[in-house]
């Protein structure tokens, strides 16, 4: 086989296809060109992959011990011999988090142990909609004026998906030990520094709430302005329309992603693996810890807050 053509994006601060390889079959030399590829671009394309589970697994193990394998993250139902049965109703609690997912975020934030990358291959597209789109935050930390640059450099903020459902959606799944819906809050800082390129970016996006220090009307604004910022400029937004074989590769540690709406009638499968991060530069702390405490309030008062809007009356 000839060797990868890596092709950067053209008119993006990042991402790159890769084309003329087998994610499948890779050798430890294709492999280590690959992984310098996601290093530097953030994302990377593969189309006409085509990937079975297993490869997919395989392809995520060489970054690291995965967070999950293979799964179906779909609004049709998968079943357990791989066959897939009839499609979510909107009120499900998977299409609620699907349709979050419609926001941007970084993956995993909400557990003590944030993401290092993940892996989507497409089995099934709509006719329109449905593409996923990521952003630059190393770009758009970059682009900020050193004032601001200077003023957020110390502050962190909570991340909590029951936080991103109720307040994106008004969805307020139950509190439950063990799943990603939990009662715990994990502080990270606002700016990242990756852990392998030494590059800072902006660990911003939906699940981020609550900065310490600042009044929940500063906080909320200047997260929301921050996000505005990175995804403005559209050399750092790039979007991706699906076709049945492709995958996509993205760096958790640089990027955020969002999906995009679509007819829901339509089925939109695709599979996905997760790799967890290294627990040196992804780890906020462990429930057991007692820094956990404070984000446990923080959560139970803001969602105390979101629920109170909720239920009063609307503004005639």
């Amino acid at each position: 086989m000839s060797e990868a053509s890596i092709e950067p994006m053209a008119d993006k601060t990042f991402g790159a296809v890769v084309r003329d390889v087998a994610l499948g079959r890779l050798s430890a030399s294709e492999f280590s060109r690959i992984h310098e590829a996601f290093l530097t671009y953030g994302f990377l394309v593969f189309p006409e992959q085509y990937l079975s589970d297993e490869e997919q697994v395989a392809f995520g193990r060489r970054f690291g011990e995965l967070e999950f394998g293979a799964v179906a993250l779909s609004n049709q139902e998968r079943q357990k011999d791989g066959s897939l049965g009839k499609l979510y109703d909107l009120d499900h609690t998977r299409m609620r988090i699907m349709i979050g997912n419609e926001g941007w975020h970084t993956d995993s934030t909400y557990h003590p142990i944030s993401s290092k990358c993940a892996l989507l291959s497409a089995i099934k597209v709509p006719e329109e909609g449905g593409e996923t789109q990521l952003a630059d935050a190393r770009a758009g930390y970059a682009a900020l004026d050193p004032v601001i640059q200077d003023r957020i450099s110390g502050l962190s903020a909570y991340h909590s998906l029951l936080y991103s459902q109720a307040n994106d959606l008004g969805h307020f799944p139950p509190e439950s030990e063990g799943t990603i819906f939990h009662g715990e809050a994990y502080l990270r800082p606002l700016v990242k520094v990756h852990p392998e390129t030494g590059v800072k970016n902006l660990m911003i996006g939906r699940h981020a709430f609550g900065i310490p220090g600042l009044i929940r009307e500063e906080s909320r604004a200047l997260l929301q302005w921050l996000l505005d910022f990175v995804v403005s400029e559209p050399t750092r937004v790039f979007s991706h329309r699906w076709r049945p074989g492709d995958t996509l590769l993205w760096d958790n540690r640089a990027l955020l992603h969002q999906a995009r709406p679509y007819d829901y009638r339509q089925p939109r499968v695709l599979i996905g693996t997760r790799v967890t991060g290294e627990p040196p530069s992804e780890l906020a702390y462990f429930p057991s810890d007692p820094r956990a405490e404070d984000g446990r309030r923080a959560l139970a008062a803001e969602l105390a807050l979101l629920r109170a809007a909720q239920a009063a009356p609307a503004e005639t």
